[in-house]
C-alpha cells in the first residue's frame, strides 16, 4: 500500500475521538460532486465504524431541476433535530426505482452517523467532520451516466452546472477537514488529496 494512503480504519478511530457534533453523535459528512464517489467512500466507512446509520441526498426524492440542497429540510425534521435532541430519527427512504416512500425507519442516536450527499457538508450541517470527495468531471460523467443512464445526459450536466454554483458559494470544498481523490477509492484505503481540487472542467 502506498505511504499516502489512509486506510478506512485509521479514518474511523479518528473520527470517534471527536466531540459529539449532534446529541450523541459525530455527524460525518461526505460532500462532493455527483459521481465523485461519495457513496463507495461511506460505504466502507461505515464498514470499518460497525454499521452507523448511513443516510443519502439518493434517499430523498431530490429532481434533477432542484436546488441541491432540497433534501435538507426534510432530513432535518426527520432525522438531525430529533437527534440533536437525544431522540430517534424517522425516515421514510425514497425508492427511486418504484417512484414511492418506503416504510419508516427508526434512526437511533449513535455514536456516528454519516450523511452523503451534495449539500451533506454545506455551512449549515451539524458536522464534526467534512470530507470532500472529488474527481474528474470525465470520469465522474461516465459514472453518473452508467448508473442513471445516457438519455439523462443532458439532466446530468444542467445538475452539474447548478451544484458548482453551490459549491462554490458556499465554499464547501475549503472547510473541508479531509480532502479525498474519488478517483480509485478501494476497499481496503483510500488517497488524500493534497488540497480540495477544483471541479474539473
Amino acid at each position: 500500500m502506498p505511504d499516502d494512503r489512509m486506510t478506512y480504519p485509521a479514518l474511523a478511530a479518528r473520527l470517534l475521538a471527536l466531540p459529539p457534533s449532534c446529541g450523541p453523535a459525530r455527524v460525518v459528512a461526505v460532500d462532493g460532486p455527483s459521481g465523485a464517489g461519495k457513496s463507495t467512500f461511506a460505504a466502507h466507512l461505515a464498514a470499518a465504524l460497525d454499521g452507523p446509520p448511513v443516510i443519502g441526498s439518493d434517499d430523498f426524492r431530490v429532481p434533477w431541476n432542484a436546488d441541491p440542497l432540497t433534501w435538507w429540510r426534510p432530513l432535518t425534521e426527520a432525522v438531525l433535530d430529533p437527534l440533536c435532541a437525544g431522540e430517534p430519527g424517522r425516515l421514510r427512504r425514497y425508492d427511486w426505482r418504484a417512484g414511492r416512500h418506503g416504510p419508516t425507519e427508526t434512526v437511533p442516536p449513535a455514536p456516528v452517523m454519516i450523511i452523503e450527499g451534495v449539500g451533506a457538508a454545506w455551512r449549515g450541517s451539524p458536522a464534526a467532520y467534512r470530507i470532500w470527495i472529488d474527481a474528474p468531471r470525465s470520469l465522474r460523467r461516465a459514472r453518473a451516466l452508467l448508473r442513471d443512464g445516457p438519455d439523462l445526459a443532458g439532466a446530468w450536466d444542467a445538475w452539474s452546472e447548478r451544484e458548482d454554483r453551490h459549491f462554490t458559494a458556499d465554499r464547501t470544498r475549503e472547510r473541508a477537514d479531509l480532502p479525498v481523490d474519488g478517483t480509485d477509492p478501494g476497499h481496503r484505503s483510500f488517497a488524500p488529496a493534497r488540497r480540495p481540487p477544483a471541479t474539473a472542467r
